[in-house]
């Protein structure tokens, strides 16, 4: 069990006041780890950093940061290494899609109005989604390992997604963002190797959430919508995940409990990925 403890960790959390992110760091809360909320949304940052200090007694901070603004992270990590210490967890969870970068049909066969399809993506819509998903973890990792290099320790934990090993249709910038998130972390767990700092990172499956709940259920109904249908018939144990299914794996990656795993993506997703169909 010694090599469960993470009690006194520190871990930043970006995306933090986000639904996935904000369980996230309640996970690592209940661990006893001190969590750094950093969020574009201040007052959300602030409300979910309140609420766990409140009900696990442990120090919680909630930041407003730009994860794509080095100085906005820079101006951030004083604050955390003077009010909760050295940075010892990185969880790169702020991301999303544009519907720029959407396409409004999943196939074409030529008869479709151009802007519909592929020739309809714009982009400064690829230029927004990928410089929050790849640059998005980039920055953050170029600022808050510096001082994980030093301890000669360390645990990073990017957010992918089930796009990055099959990708969907309609979303071509996130589903390509994403695989470059994943071949980043492979890339970051060669580089940082010797130094003690472990870089992985979690696929989640589908999920539904607020965000999502429109495309996924019909409001009239209530049932599945087409697209909702599938990614259940795809999905062998039949169902949408919940953010705490993702804690499992969170804690596993953070804690010494996977000291010698590096380099490795995890889907945690009711075995969509391995799924063919058929």
């Amino acid at each position: 069990m010694d090599n469960f403890n993470l009690t006194g960790k520190v871990a930043v959390i970006t995306g933090g006041a986000g639904i996935i992110c904000s369980e996230m760091a309640r996970s690592l809360a209940v661990h006893g780890v001190k969590t750094a909320i950093l969020d574009l949304n201040k007052d959300a940052a602030e409300n979910v950093a309140a609420k766990l200090e409140k009900k696990y007694k442990i120090p919680s901070i909630g930041l407003s940061a730009n994860v794509l603004d080095k100085a906005s992270l820079e101006g951030a990590k004083e604050i955390i290494d003077k009010k909760l210490g050295s940075v010892n967890i990185l969880i790169n969870g702020a991301g999303g899609n544009s519907p720029a970068a959407t396409t409004n049909v999943e196939q074409m066969d030529g008869s479709e109005d151009p802007s519909d399809t592929f020739f309809g993506l714009k982009i400064e819509g690829f230029d927004k989604v990928f410089d929050l998903n790849v640059k998005g973890t980039i920055i953050p990792t170029m600022v808050f390992a510096s001082d994980m290099v030093k301890n000669k320790s360390g645990v990073i934990i990017n957010i992918s997604s089930m796009n990055s090993y099959r990708p969907l249709t309609k979303i071509a910038a996130y589903s390509s963002a994403k695989a470059a998130v994943n071949n980043l972390t492979q890339w970051l767990a060669v580089h940082f190797s010797k130094t003690n700092i472990r870089v992985n990172a979690i696929a989640p499956g589908f999920l539904l959430t607020n965000q999502n709940r429109f495309l996924l259920i019909d409001e009239k109904t209530g049932e599945s919508t087409p697209r909702g249908r599938k990614i259940i018939n795809n999905t062998p144990m039949e169902r949408y995940g919940t953010p705490e299914e993702l804690t499992g794996t969170l804690v596993y990656l953070a804690s010494d409990l996977s000291k010698f795993v590096t380099g490795v993506v995890i889907p945690v997703d009711g075995g969509f990925s391995a799924y063919s169909g058929v």
